[in-house]
């Protein structure tokens, strides 16, 4: 793949990230049948594609309607489980994969003015930290639903989420500076912190191992792709 086609699709998987997980708040996700909060989610998604693809105006807009269809089918006739969440991301991303390798490398050369080494860099950390944290949160939580009804876990509300997102956090960052070891420290913390709890309660027990892993995998992966990713581009 062309080195121009692949500066596009990190900036346009970039936007995306950034329209459905950073300015796509709770309120909008569990309004999103209404209309009006659809088309605001669509003007986000279309205003970030413009501005990271350099203007893409038609570009952005045939991004921005795909991706309003694509919420329209989840929302109205998907399941809200973990396959539906996986597949609408899919299906995001794969419309932005379509869209740069069919265009014609000379109309790419006049949206898309190259990126300096330093740009792509932080394009790719910036999509690897939303994927490893914010996009981990509706995975997780979709995976837990569940079992919530049996372990009926307690405490703060959006603690839970709170904690994933630190904790994914931190992994990417270890994984980043290169010290993965240290996760292995971070484990060892939230098992003391939830000992008292799980010891009382297998089935809380349980649930707590579950989510705990289904989290550390997930921001592993999305780590170290994308670790991986800037290592193959050279990085």
């Amino acid at each position: 793949m062309p080195l121009l086609t692949i500066e596009l699709l990190i900036a346009l998987v970039t936007a995306h990230l950034l329209a459905d997980f950073v300015f796509q708040t709770t309120h909008m996700v569990l309004n999103k049948q209404r209309p009006a909060i659809m088309l605001m989610h669509g003007l986000h998604v279309f205003a970030l594609t413009a501005l990271f693809s350099g203007g893409a105006m038609q570009l952005s807009l045939g991004i921005a309607l795909s991706h309003v269809a694509i919420d329209m089918v989840k929302v109205h006739l998907a399941p809200d489980n973990l396959r539906s969440y996986l597949l609408d991301q899919a299906a995001h991303l794969t419309v932005l994969l379509l869209a740069v390798m069919w265009l014609p490398d000379a109309i790419l050369a006049h949206w898309w003015p190259p990126l300096n080494t330093d740009m792509i860099q932080i394009a790719l950390v910036v999509s690897g930290l939303i994927t490893a944290t914010m996009a981990g949160g509706p995975a997780v939580g979709h995976l837990m639903a569940r079992y919530k009804s049996d372990a009926r876990p307690e405490g703060l509300e959006y603690a839970g989420r709170i904690i994933g997102l630190m904790e994914r956090g931190l992994i990417f960052l270890m994984v980043m500076i290169g010290e993965p070891s240290g996760i292995g420290f971070l484990i060892a913390a939230k098992s003391i912190l939830r000992f008292d709890t799980v010891s009382r309660d297998q089935k809380m027990s349980e649930y707590v191992i579950i989510g705990t892993l289904a989290s550390f995998g997930w921001a592993l992966a999305a780590s170290f792709a994308t670790m991986a990713t800037l290592s193959a581009m050279g990085y």
